[in-house]
């Protein structure tokens, strides 16, 4: 499959084009989003949420379990491959893959879910699955869990950012459309560039080419020629206009700006999460989190390891240990973990069985019958296992759990009440809940997973 060209931002200038993008799907967003969706919040629990903020890893391609969280080292070379040596975590009998030592070390602060499932290989098919928790087939293309969450937590009295509810760092999920049926405002922000990069160029509001006082002489310069706006001050779309105007600059020259600005952490933390595009991304996941982003998406790809899989393993699980542990350590250290959703996996996992011949050379296809997802914080307990495979990871033997079962329990965390209702373009009866909607039936749910609520 022919790889999707990246779009690349790191030249681009903030020029008046991008500008106003920032106000149409950024800070505007949130204005417009208020305006014409101010009965969201209201279909929140009464009950305080225990979770405020949500940062999803995801891996797109599919993560394969038993190199990392599932681990069957009895099973032999034709599963197993190198990696036949799980190492013991904090926790008492629960052990991972031997690539991620630094996670091992903080077993207690997170759950694996090891009964994950849904049987679909495909990637566009899978991810809508594993995103929405909805089977293809409804009639309707629903959204994402990041426009959900943006659409209820972004309306919530408690959120007062300047910041979009809905963060996606750096490039989009891609493989369906992120905000579905509803409207496109409820699409992620998308960061573009590479937060590694000195500077890390943010588009429409951090610019390699363009310093701070520049962007505040543009601000005053276009203030004094636009006389239009001034003499129309009174009328309510201006001031729609203008308001947007101003949520946008306090993006790109306010408080909101710095968010972005990696480089007030100090070099000891920069280094802990690692100097590379993920560890980066993880380190401004924080930050964002820090200034009350409801929804983080980092899309962290390359585990789509048709070929050469182990070459991959070795070079990409040092780096993702490294990283999400210090993700996990920080947010512990700042009191952020309790409040904030941490979940990290794929629309499917790898087959167990290795393909060692020509032209695989070791390598692990697609895999929806069985693989496993990470999750900590925001409600969720740690240093619990839920869900069992067999001996070779082929087939859940015990608790099987469903995308659904996963992101309804997210939903009751973050405080959705189980009825709300999504914003249909047609007036159609949505519910955000697919147990609500009966869409799902008693055969293909494990249920809510109130083991580690």
């Amino acid at each position: 499959m022919a790889k999707r060209k990246n779009r690349t931002y790191l030249k681009k200038k903030i020029t008046r084009k991008s500008f106003f993008k920032s106000v149409l799907y950024g800070v505007g967003g949130i204005f417009f989003t208020g305006l014409l969706d101010s009965k969201a919040f209201g279909q929140l629990l009464e009950n305080k949420p225990k979770a405020k903020s949500v940062i999803q890893i995801w891996m797109w391609g599919g993560p394969p379990h038993l190199d990392t969280f599932d681990p069957k080292p009895d099973a032999g070379k034709d599963y197993c491959g190198p990696l036949n040596r799980p190492i013991d975590t904090n926790v008492p009998g629960i052990k991972i893959g031997q690539l991620l030592p630094l996670l091992a070390k903080q077993a207690d602060k997170y759950s694996l879910l090891r009964g994950m499932t849904h049987g679909n290989t495909g990637h566009e098919t899978a991810a809508y699955m594993v995103q929405t928790g909805r089977k293809p087939g409804e009639g309707l293309v629903y959204p994402g869990m990041g426009a959900v969450v943006s659409l209820f937590r972004g309306q919530s009295p408690e959120y007062k950012g300047a910041l979009p509810p809905y963060i996606t760092v750096t490039t989009p999920q891609g493989r369906f459309s992120e905000c579905g049926f509803m409207a496109s405002k409820y699409k992620p922000f998308s960061t573009g560039g590479d937060p590694s990069r000195e500077p890390f160029a943010v588009e429409g509001i951090v610019s390699e080419t363009v310093s701070e006082e520049r962007q505040k002489t543009r601000k005053e310069f276009l203030k004094n020629i636009d006389s239009f706006t001034r003499s129309m001050m009174e009328d309510p779309l201006v001031k729609v206009i203008e308001s947007c105007q101003e949520q946008a600059y306090s993006m790109i020259l306010g408080e909101a700006r710095r968010g972005f600005l990696l480089n007030e952490e100090t070099k000891e933390t920069r280094d802990l999460y690692g100097r590379n595009r993920f560890g980066q991304s993880c380190l401004l996941a924080k930050r964002l989190v820090e200034r009350g982003v409801p929804y983080i998406t980092i899309n962290y790809g390359g585990w789509d390891t048709h070929k050469r899989h182990f070459e991959a393993m070795n070079q990409k699980l040092p780096e993702f240990d490294k990283a999400l542990s210090a993700l996990i350590q920080d947010l512990t250290d700042k009191k952020l973990l309790d409040s904030t959703i941490v979940i990290c996996g794929g629309e499917f996992g790898r087959t167990p069985r290795i393909s060692w011949e020509d032209p695989w050379y070791g390598g692990r296809s697609h895999y929806g019958k069985a693989f496993s997802y990470f999750v900590a914080g925001g409600g969720f307990k740690g240093g619990q296992v839920v869900g069992k495979t067999d001996g070779t990871g082929e087939n859940v033997i015990e608790r099987p759990i469903y995308p659904w079962d996963l992101i309804v329990s997210m939903y009751e965390l973050l405080g959705i009440d189980k009825n709300a209702k999504l914003p249909h373009p047609q007036g159609l009866t949505a519910y955000a809940n697919p147990y609500t909607a009966g869409v799902i039936s008693a055969k293909e749910t494990g249920g809510m997973l109130k083991e580690i609520m």
